[in-house]
């Protein structure tokens, strides 16, 4: 894995900066939430580029592999990298050669795979938020949120449940806990080693919830963390699953108790309305007592 050091933020966003909208997963199926989305940031004083991305398909892809490689150099700067959708695609991207610029990027779910390989390319700037067609449906705290962190603004502190083992510091990383298991062994992967992760998911039964933190502990990942949050895992608790067998809340205790490092549950991160917005690669807190996450100057 490629060694990562704590990452400083991109240069803060000014009124008037460029925004390149990104396709680099599935197909768009909501134009107007896109347009929304493009209409907040626009109402933060960015100006968004001319963008086609709602025609742009390629079976379930937006776009073939080329294509979507496109937005991420797009022809004109741009100073913000907005994502429009996740689902699957982003990490077929990764086969080919990616130009990282300074910057910001946004997204989450499968952009996790552009933000991990960003992370690992040394290039800070990636933020785990909402993406243009979730951005509408984010509640006022959750876009002001997102806008204090691009424009260089400082933000209030998470608040989850503890699950204990004290403070930790360390570089924040955050990922969706699908994607990132599918890259591991890979060269996207940054270093770990003293991180605080946080992860998050959706429609994974707990079974294969389990599945996944199995591999993260055989592959001795999460034994050299900091600290561990889990953010929403939406759908992945249902109750007919969890009558047979360990529940989602079991999966995680069970999994990663005896680790021995701070631990925060119910982090409002992930596929739900209110998915705070945390830059990759920060020096942050957990604090597994007080159950709160804060970045640190």
């Amino acid at each position: 894995m490629v060694l990562m050091a704590i990452h400083r933020p991109a240069s803060p966003l000014r009124r008037g900066d460029s925004v390149a909208c990104v396709a680099a997963s599935s197909a768009l199926a909501d134009e107007q939430t896109l347009n929304q989305g493009i209409t907040e940031l626009e109402s933060w004083g960015l100006q968004v580029l001319p963008q086609t991305l709602a025609s742009r398909r390629w079976g379930y892809l937006a776009g073939r592999d080329h294509d979507r490689s496109l937005d991420l150099q797009p022809d004109h700067p741009a100073a913000l990298l907005a994502c429009a959708r996740g689902g699957w695609g982003a990490a077929r991207l990764l086969e080919h050669s990616i130009r990282w610029q300074p910057g910001w990027i946004l997204g989450f779910s499968d952009v996790t795979a552009l933000l991990w390989a960003r992370l690992s390319a040394g290039f800070g700037g990636g933020v785990h938020g909402p993406l243009l067609t979730t951005l509408p449906t984010e509640p006022d705290w959750s876009r002001e949120r997102l806008r204090r962190l691009l424009f260089g603004e400082s933000v209030p502190d998470l608040q989850g449940s503890g699950a204990g083992g004290g403070r930790c510091q360390g570089p924040l990383v955050v990922a969706n806990l699908t994607v990132a298991s599918h890259l591991l062994s890979t060269p996207y992967v940054p270093d770990l080693n003293g991180a605080i992760l946080v992860l998050e998911d959706v429609g994974e039964a707990p079974y294969r919830i389990d599945r996944m933190l199995t591999q993260w502990r055989l592959a001795g990942i999460l034994q050299r963390l900091a600290g561990i949050g889990f953010g929403n895992f939406e759908g992945c608790d249902d109750e007919q699953v969890s009558t047979l067998g360990f529940s989602l809340q079991e999966v995680l205790e069970e999994r990663t108790g005896d680790l021995g490092i701070p631990r925060v549950l119910n982090l409002p991160v992930g596929h739900r309305s209110g998915n705070a917005a945390l830059p990759m690669g920060a020096l942050a807190c957990l604090d597994g007592d007080q159950g709160t996450l804060s970045l640190l100057p």
